[in-house]
C-alpha cells in the first residue's frame, strides 16, 4: 500500500471533489483555466480545466517529480519516444506519475470538457517549453513562477 503523504497521485485523488476545492472550478473559452488548491513544505497541488482543443505545449516541470489525476473527461498525454509524440489516453479516474526528467504535451481532444488535479514535488518554480525538431528536443523557451503563472 502507498503512503498517501508520498504518493503524488494519492495526493491528487485526495483533491478529485471540485466541491470541496478553495476556490470554484470553471472553464475559460480562451485558454485552460488553472488555479493552486494547496501547497505544503513537501508540494503544491493544483485544478486545471480542459475544454475541447485546449491544450499545453510540450513542456517540463523545472526538475519537480509530479501527477496528475482525470477528475471529469478525457485527457491525452503524449510522450517523447524516439523522434516522435507517442499518445495515451486518460479517462476520468486514471492519472499519470512522472518522474523530474518528464516532458510531456496534454491536450483534450475529446468532445467534452475535462477536469485534472496536478501536484508536484518539490512546488513548481520554473517551466521549459520545447519543440520536437528532426527528432530532437530543442528549447522554446523558459517560464518561471511568479511571472508566467
Amino acid at each position: 500500500m502507498t503512503d498517501p503523504h508520498t504518493d503524488l497521485l494519492a495526493v491528487a485523488a485526495s483533491y478529485a471533489d471540485p466541491a470541496r476545492w478553495p476556490v470554484p472550478l470553471r472553464f475559460d473559452p480562451v485558454e485552460r483555466w488553472y488555479a493552486r488548491l494547496a501547497g505544503t513544505d513537501t508540494h503544491e497541488v493544483w485544478a486545471l480545466s480542459w475544454l475541447p482543443g485546449q491544450g499545453t505545449d510540450l513542456h517540463d516541470h523545472g526538475g519537480s517529480s509530479g501527477a496528475f489525476l482525470v477528475v471529469a473527461g478525457e485527457l491525452t498525454e503524449e510522450t517523447v519516444s524516439g523522434a516522435r509524440l507517442r499518445p495515451h489516453r486518460l479517462a476520468a479516474g486514471t492519472g499519470r506519475r512522472f518522474g523530474p526528467r518528464h516532458v510531456h504535451v496534454v491536450t483534450n481532444h475529446d468532445h467534452q470538457p475535462a477536469v485534472s488535479v496536478h501536484v508536484y514535488r518539490p512546488a513548481l518554480r520554473r517551466m521549459t517549453r520545447y519543440r520536437l525538431d528532426a527528432g530532437r528536443l530543442r528549447v522554446a523557451d523558459v517560464a518561471e513562477a511568479g511571472i508566467a503563472w
